[in-house]
């Protein structure tokens, strides 16, 4: 069975987190196998960082398998900067 993927794409930073948020629950609802690509983010925050956070816990919850992927120099920096990059480099 293939992955359902959904690309993010934009900002990941507070004036783009509602709608952000919204997209990934939704998109979580999809499951059982879910990819979730960072190619497209330009610019990450605090914010966007707890998007992603979230949507490891969410996953979790609903016993979904969520791989990110591609993730973009921003999302790299953030990750990197808090100490999450292993971590966060691949979510299952």
């Amino acid at each position: 069975m293939t992955a359902a993927r959904l690309e993010l794409d934009g900002e990941l930073t507070i004036p783009w987190a509602a709608e952000q948020h919204e997209r990934v629950l939704r998109f979580l609802g999809e499951g059982p196998d879910l990819e979730l690509s960072l190619a497209g983010v330009t610019d990450m925050d605090t914010t966007g960082l707890q998007l992603l956070l979230l949507a490891r816990q969410e996953a979790r919850r609903r016993d979904v398998r969520l791989r990110l992927t591609d993730h973009s120099p921003a999302v790299r920096d953030v990750l990197a900067v808090a100490w999450l990059d292993e971590d966060l480099e691949a979510v299952s």
